[in-house]
């Protein structure tokens, strides 16, 4: 149980920027995902047991190509730019070999399907509890010292920035429901869905875009794997099916039937759209987003130019021209998880990530897990305008996948391994 609440907090603070534990250059999630990491390899150390899982092999093969691409990328960066700060780069691969540590010891973890539903658990509970404290001190009820809760009107709580705690709003809603929809306990519905609107109500407070679309296609991605799994399981005759059914069937000639009627309010849809969208009715938006074309652009630009090999850890975009260009770092991030990577570790990583992130929803999806397949797909739909690949919730999220939708297979204790070898 404490090793579970330790690998939920270092999950759930994943975006707590702003705190840092006193006299420690390194925040409460490095703390945590340490303490967890040592207290695993301890327990296999006295004796525990390993399990050798399909989830395991494919988290292994991930990282290993993953190590070898960034290496290869950091000799092309060192002969063909000049370093100028390595502090990014040693971030990145620190942040790296931190997470590849805990998705592999977890999936290796003895009934680690049990173990990671426990942990999500404690996450939810955790990150609620959190959001309620932050919530208070955004509102002026209580105050903590060294904390902005506001970005302007957007809130930011104990991130640095909005679309940081966004980002964990976007997979802990997914998370959040599929613990509700799979449980048998009456309480654990409560809790389940109430985290789910709690995680909703902050994600919108942050008046992230992304997490705008990404919230509305989760949730109908969600629906229509419900109803799908609702029609073909159960009784095919009864009543309330059929209805179901015609009104599958009617859907279409009943959108073709409304289309005047919307398209006479076309405008009142289009001020309602700019309305969710933040800042000037939708201007700051179109100016992120041409903003991030020119990113992108850049990213491909120095992709191409290293012969898809990548230049190693760290940002190698062209630090953007805009009004603010003094304030921004050099080098930058191109702000999009599938082109940072390109950058990194070039095609190779890119294709390695592709194949983890879809192994991980073909896990779900075989094993009938709706909301988790919802949650990867969140995951993908986050990760087009943001990198995301360094936050833990995004590969406790994979790894929860992983393990649920693949077959448990052989394990051994530390003292038979030693065995074996000997």
């Amino acid at each position: 149980m404490i090793r579970n609440a330790l690998l939920a907090g270092g999950i759930a603070m994943g975006y707590a920027v702003q705190l840092s534990v006193p006299g420690l250059p390194f925040g409460y999630t490095e703390l945590l995902l340490a303490l967890w990491i040592m207290l695993s390899i301890g327990r296999v150390v006295i004796g525990g047991r390993l399990e050798a899982t399909p989830a395991l092999f494919r988290l292994a093969t991930f990282w290993l190509i993953m190590t070898f691409t960034l290496a290869v990328g950091a000799i092309v960066g060192l002969l063909t730019t000049a370093v100028l700060d390595l502090s990014a780069p040693i971030h990145d691969i620190m942040a790296y070999m931190l997470l590849a540590s805990v998705t592999c010891l977890a999936a290796a973890e003895p009934d680690a399907d049990r173990q990671l539903r426990r942990t999500a658990w404690w996450a939810i509970g955790i990150v609620s509890a959190c959001f309620v404290f932050q919530l208070a001190l955004g509102w002026g009820w209580i105050h903590q010292p060294g904390v902005n809760p506001w970005f302007w009107d957007r809130f930011t709580g104990w991130s640095e920035n909005p679309n940081q705690i966004a980002i964990y709003c976007a997979i802990f809603g997914p998370l959040a429901l599929h613990l509700a929809t799979t449980t048998t306990s009456p309480w654990g519905r409560v809790i389940g869905f109430s985290s789910l609107v709690l995680t909703v109500y902050v994600g919108r407070l942050t008046k992230s875009d992304a997490y705008l679309l990404t919230g509305v296609l989760t949730c109908l991605i969600f629906l229509g794997l419900r109803v799908r799994t609702w029609l073909t399981t159960g009784d095919k005759g009864s009543v309330s099916r059929q209805v179901a059914v015609l009104l599958m069937v009617g859907f279409l000639p009943l959108a073709m039937s409304m289309t005047p009627y919307v398209l006479r309010d076309i405008s009142s849809i289009e001020n309602f759209a700019k309305s969710l969208s933040k800042g000037r009715g939708g201007e700051d938006t179109a100016e992120t987003a041409t903003l991030r074309v020119r990113l992108w652009g850049n990213a491909v630009y120095k992709g191409v130019t290293s012969a898809s090999l990548g230049l190693g850890p760290g940002p190698h975009v062209d630090r953007p021209s805009v009004e603010y260009r003094q304030f921004l770092p050099e080098p930058f991030e191109a702000h999009n998880t599938i082109l940072d990577l390109y950058t990194q570790g070039g095609l190779i990583a890119v294709l390695a990530l592709l194949w983890i992130v879809g192994s991980a929803a073909m896990s779900a999806w075989r094993a009938k897990l709706d909301a988790l397949f919802a949650l990867v797909v969140a995951i993908m739909i986050y990760g087009f305008p943001h990198l995301i690949i360094r936050h833990p919730i995004v590969w406790f999220a994979l790894t929860l996948c992983l393990v649920a939708g693949t077959p448990r297979a052989v394990w051994a204790t530390s003292s038979e391994t030693s065995r074996d070898l000997g």
